[in-house]
């Protein structure tokens, strides 16, 4: 097992040419959030911003927009065709494969709700999108009956649960890092497996093991940024397993940062969004 630390990731972060524009560094859509849901969709697409794309887009229901519009800024926001319920509806799916065929990257899932047609939409964009797709949430509860999916994407879906996600899409509860690495293998698929100690299981078996983060994490929102986080570094061009592993150690990072400065109990996500770029900052071209 290969342990991920701050050596590892300068190895995986590059440096910016002075030179580059806004088409360099990655186009991203997040589709997310729902209504009643939309604090989700606001981390990922922030998480993402924070983790320097260059354009990112947040595909919502339109019973959501009128709240993401108003609280984002960077993020283009894009209201998509809805159910009663404040879900996707299924006449979403033509806008978003528009979308998903002029991006870098995807993610499906952060607060995107349960429903058949939530899973015809989640299933259909891995089956139909060429670019790297990143699945969280309920991008990951739609697949429960449907991993076979995941072996008819254009390329390895990463997928990033947590113990109790993980569960409902194996069957298996306190998975271990063997099964873990078995799981990767078999489904074709990239594992971030969030929680003390988050692991990156591979494709081709390997494993990875994160060693930055603390308690104060465990609150709701976090698992967004990281998300988001994630979908950008895939979006810069970094492939899908480094991009992981940065991005969980980045991740835990600004949380250790936001727990020494604000501590354990009164940190939040919010606070993590803002420390990111001091995290960050050591990968700068120069002094400016």
């Amino acid at each position: 097992m290969t342990e991920i630390d701050q050596r590892f990731v300068d190895q995986i972060i590059p440096q910016r040419d002075p030179a580059s524009n806004k088409n360099d560094f990655g186009r991203i859509v997040c589709v997310c959030g729902s209504a009643g849901y939309t604090g989700a969709a606001y981390f990922a697409a922030q998480g993402a911003v924070r983790m320097g794309s260059g354009v990112v887009t947040l595909a919502v229901p339109e019973k959501a927009w009128p709240v993401l519009a108003v609280k984002l800024n960077e993020p283009v926001v894009r209201p998509m065709p809805c159910d009663a319920a404040g879900l996707l509806s299924r006449a979403a799916l033509p806008p978003l494969l528009s979308l998903a065929a002029r991006t870098d990257a995807l993610l499906i899932g952060c607060g995107l709700g349960r429903s058949d047609e939530v899973t015809e939409i989640v299933t259909a964009l891995i089956e139909q999108a060429a670019c790297q797709i990143i699945l969280d949430a309920d991008g990951i509860n739609a697949l429960a009956a449907h991993k076979d999916v995941l072996q008819r994407a254009a390329r390895p879906v990463v997928l990033t649960p947590h113990a109790g996600e993980f569960a409902r899409l194996s069957g298996v509860k306190n998975a271990s890092p063997e099964f873990l690495a078995q799981f990767a293998q078999e489904n074709r698929c990239v594992l971030l497996y969030k929680g003390h100690r988050t692991l990156i299981a591979a494709p081709d078996g390997a494993l990875y093991r994160n060693h930055s983060g603390n308690p104060g994490m465990a609150k709701g929102g976090c698992g967004d940024v990281l998300a988001g986080m994630l979908t950008a570094l895939c979006g810069q061009g970094i492939p899908a397993v480094q991009a992981a592993c940065a991005a969980a150690w980045l991740h835990g990072r600004a949380g250790d940062l936001a727990a020494n400065t604000l501590s354990e109990y009164g940190m939040t996500p919010s606070d993590m969004l803002g420390l990111l770029p001091r995290v960050l900052k050591r990968y700068n071209s120069r002094e400016w």
